[in-house]
């Protein structure tokens, strides 16, 4: 008996469980890519594979659906990978630790992968039933979303016939999705220089932030561990001479980081005039982020005499520039769609190599022009301070209709099942829909999804029964598509 054995809809959060047995990170798909090819073998349904681990399968229409217009399923198959401190899962070669709390499914210390894997278990479910009346389906489900959306731009589409496409992405029950940002990845390499320096080194870690979703979330302003850290060690320098050794912060580009560590060396003069810098920018965050980071907190510990390889004086002045001086959260609203963010980045990860720092940043917009400028603001910082950028993973906005009728189909059946009016919004979030509308000419596309809730962190937990209210507004949406 599995975890999820006894929750309804039994198919869908068996197939979830199923999925959550199999390591599906980003960049670590090609296990669960096979499970579908092989699931859809078992069911003499036709699949096709790609190298991107793009898994394409097709189910034909139920009776009387045979000359119905087909319909796209869509989801994508790798989930972002963050972790508690304490965690020892490896992502790797770990399945998932899943539990229940209450209407809650979760996995222990880690992300749930709720996003997107609640898809992928809706289209098994769907693909692996026999009494559901439906159009033909081909479900298609992605690769590598959470990295820049790189399966959905890799995908040949050729083998489908549908106008008609449901994206399965979404956490909010009762919303349906019909826009989306255009977005990419800021790579950035400073080059540093290395010295052998000894003194008194101290770790100092930023910890316990909430962090979240970088586009979904952007806007309750949770602080990011790695900006906060640049601002910690700038301000700590005005009272302390010190060297840096080590940086780390973050784990993927599209979550807030929760924390952040640097190992530093310390003139033993010092010591006093470091701690009590860095325990005055303790108090000072905590204070700033009392609301959205409750739980924050700035701990320095003194690991004693050390002889350390650290960057020389010029390479940190060079580093700390960039830190602070780098743009981060919120750049711009829409004026013309209420409380929808326009642009937006996030610094999500950073790490001090031996030759040179490496950021990160997740950059976002609706406004082709103003995500253009914004990677544009970034290459020139990061060039003059000697170092280099890449953009990885752009992808488009999805722009919104006027007329759509999947949309319709969608509004008028919740307004029957509920009796409440869906909420039609617009998204600061990445949806694969934008590159599907530039491949496929005159998709129509929804988004929708059940809750959820603490997406891309160790809190991330998907409701029960949403799961199944939605699940059977898709049933019901699919039957109505005669």
């Amino acid at each position: 008996m599995g975890v999820l054995s006894n929750l309804e809809p039994k198919k869908v959060f068996h197939y979830f469980e199923e999925i959550c047995k199999i390591p599906h990170g980003s960049y670590n798909t090609k296990q669960l890519s096979d499970y579908l090819v092989n699931f859809a073998k078992e069911r003499g349904l036709t699949s096709y594979q790609d190298e991107a681990n793009n898994v394409i399968i097709i189910k034909e229409g139920t009776t009387g659906y045979e000359s119905a217009p087909a319909v796209i399923l869509q989801g994508h198959i790798d989930m972002v990978c963050q972790k508690a401190p304490d965690s020892t899962h490896d992502f790797l070669t770990d399945g998932l630790d899943l539990d229940i709390d209450g209407d809650l499914v979760l996995a222990k210390g880690t992300t749930l992968g709720g996003d997107n894997g609640i898809a992928v278990a809706y289209c098994l479910a769907l693909l692996d039933s026999d009494d559901i009346p439906h159009p033909k389906l081909e479900v298609l489900l992605t690769s590598d979303e959470e990295v820049g959306l790189l399966g959905a731009v890799a995908a040949d589409l050729s083998m489908l016939e549908s106008k008609m496409l449901i994206n399965l992405d979404s956490e909010e029950e009762g919303e349906f999705l019909t826009s989306c940002a255009g977005g990419g990845r800021a790579n950035m390499f400073l080059p540093v220089d290395r010295v052998e320096k000894e003194g008194i080194a101290y770790e100092v870690a930023i910890e316990d932030l909430t962090g979240g979703h970088s586009g979904i979330e952007i806007t309750k302003e949770r602080g990011n561990a790695n900006k906060l850290m640049g601002r910690l060690l700038m301000e700590a320098r005005k009272e302390a001479e010190f060297y840096l050794a080590e940086l780390e912060g973050g784990q993927a580009d599209n979550a807030i980081p929760r924390s952040c560590s640097a190992v530093v060396l310390v003139d033993e003069a010092d010591q006093v005039a470091f701690e009590n810098a860095v325990a005055k920018m303790g108090v000072i965050f905590k204070n700033e982020q009392k609301t959205a980071d409750p739980d924050l907190n700035v701990v320095c510990t003194n690991l004693g005499y050390k002889e350390l390889e650290t960057i020389d004086r010029s390479s940190l002045t060079q580093a700390l520039m960039v830190l602070n001086m780098l743009p981060n959260g919120i750049q711009a609203w829409s004026v013309e769609l209420e409380d929808l963010v326009e642009t937006s980045l996030n610094l999500g990860v950073m790490k001090l190599d031996r030759d040179e720092l490496r950021l990160s940043s997740s950059v976002r917009s609706s406004v082709g022009s103003k995500k253009a400028y914004l990677f544009n603001q970034l290459k020139m910082l990061i060039e003059y301070a000697g170092g280099t950028m890449k953009i990885h993973g752009e992808y488009p906005a999805w722009e919104y209709k006027a007329e759509s009728h999947i949309r319709n189909v969608f509004v008028d059946t919740y307004r029957e099942i509920t009796g409440k009016e869906p909420e039609i919004k617009a998204i600061h979030a990445g949806l694969e829909c934008g590159i599907f509308c530039d491949k496929i000419e005159g998709i129509d596309c929804i988004s929708l999804g059940p809750n959820m809730s603490g997406v891309h962190t160790t809190e991330e937990r998907l409701s029960i029964s949403s799961t199944e209210r939605t699940w059977k507004l898709l049933v019901e949406v699919l039957k109505r598509l005669k």
